[in-house]
């Protein structure tokens, strides 16, 4: 009758237990957003938080200067002008005396 006894002694203590283990996981510490309540209630009553300029669906461009960036990036560009060359001949820097 004792080995009755110690077992339901046993399986009662593991059930509280394990309620137990569930209550510790609370804990009584701070987060990374703590303080941030007064700007997150704002947040959800703000009617339109988008930017009011991005509802225009008109964009300002133009066509032609639009192609033409798209053409100047899909072609090569022009190669460089070839450098100028001088040669000196002769006696550029010698004195003559008479």
């Amino acid at each position: 009758m004792s080995r009755n006894k110690l077992l339901l002694v046993l399986f009662g203590s593991s059930l509280l237990a394990g309620c137990a283990a569930d209550y510790l996981n609370n804990y009584d510490t701070m987060t990374l957003a703590s303080g941030d309540s007064q700007r997150a209630n704002q947040l959800l009553q703000t009617v339109d938080p988008y930017n009011p300029v991005s509802n225009n669906t008109k964009i300002e461009g133009d066509g032609a200067r639009s192609v033409a960036v798209a053409q100047k990036y899909k072609l090569p560009p022009a190669p460089p002008p070839p450098p100028s060359i001088t040669v000196n001949v002769g006696n550029a820097g010698a004195v003559t005396t008479q």
